[in-house]
């Protein structure tokens, strides 16, 4: 198989092989970069002719994906191959990659609301996401909603603040499980902690741009039902809507 010329403007470019998949790797580095950036494995050209037209391989990415879960999930992880559609929807955000995001009608400049039944794996789907990180700024914390209840009732409007600031080290969050907390007290005063922390998010959104990420099971009424209407409003202007099937198996039986 003859390696592709690549039409790209980078300091350097090797073509490798990989005991772990079947066709060549490429592997780029940038002129401001001193570590590799994983995602980059999965440039190709299309044409296999240079001239910069290079997309991603998406079963390259799958393979490394499947193979970076069982190192780091357990040797039990496995991608299923009816989660396809929602992975590759993952994959085309964080690699940042414009044409499949503009064929799944996903905006790159928003975040993600991933939802789907108990144990389909949402969770580990976004703990694995930072291998295909393009940059710094797409990094992330994750939250379980749960402790941010459990932290309001210790310390609590300050956590609301906590959440919802610029000034800070990672200002982006993907907040997990969100339905699994209540509506709790602080001194009498009732508050549904994480729908403060979402719309006070969504100023920032709307001021600064800043990224939020959500994993659900809940559904849009029943986003409603908790939330009001005002949450499930503001989540439609910030987030991606990225869905497993509702048959989706519980990957944890």
């Amino acid at each position: 198989m003859p390696l592709p010329e690549i039409g790209f403007s980078m300091s350097k470019v090797i073509i490798t092989k990989s005991k772990h998949f079947k066709y060549p790797i490429i592997c780029m580095f940038q002129k401001t970069k001193t570590t590799m950036n994983h995602s980059n494995f999965f440039l190709y050209s299309p044409s296999g002719v240079g001239g910069g037209n290079c997309a991603f391989d998406y079963n390259l990415a799958w393979q490394w994906l499947q193979q970076k879960g069982s190192e780091t999930l357990g040797h039990k992880f496995k991608l299923y191959e009816e989660d396809r559609p929602t992975i590759n929807q993952m994959l085309c955000f964080f690699l940042q990659d414009q044409n499949v995001a503009a064929q799944f009608g996903i905006e790159l400049q928003k975040g993600i609301l991933l939802t789907g039944p108990v144990g389909c794996g949402k969770t580990s789907l976004m703990k694995l996401m930072k291998y295909f990180f393009q940059n710094d700024a797409q990094r992330f914390l994750l939250k379980p909603c749960r402790d941010v209840s459990f932290e309001f009732i210790q310390n609590g409007f300050e956590i609301i603040h906590r959440y919802t600031r610029l000034n800070i080290p990672q200002p982006i969050f993907c907040f997990d499980d969100l339905g699994t907390e209540s509506a709790l007290k602080y001194y009498g005063n009732e508050c549904n902690a994480m729908a403060e922390v979402l719309l006070s998010r969504y100023d920032l959104y709307v001021s600064h741009r800043l990224i939020t990420h959500l994993t659900t099971n809940l559904s849009a009424s029943e986003i409603e039902a908790i939330y009001g209407n005002r949450v499930r409003s503001r989540l439609r202007e910030m987030f991606n809507l990225i869905a497993f099937d509702l048959n989706s198996l519980d990957k944890r039986t």
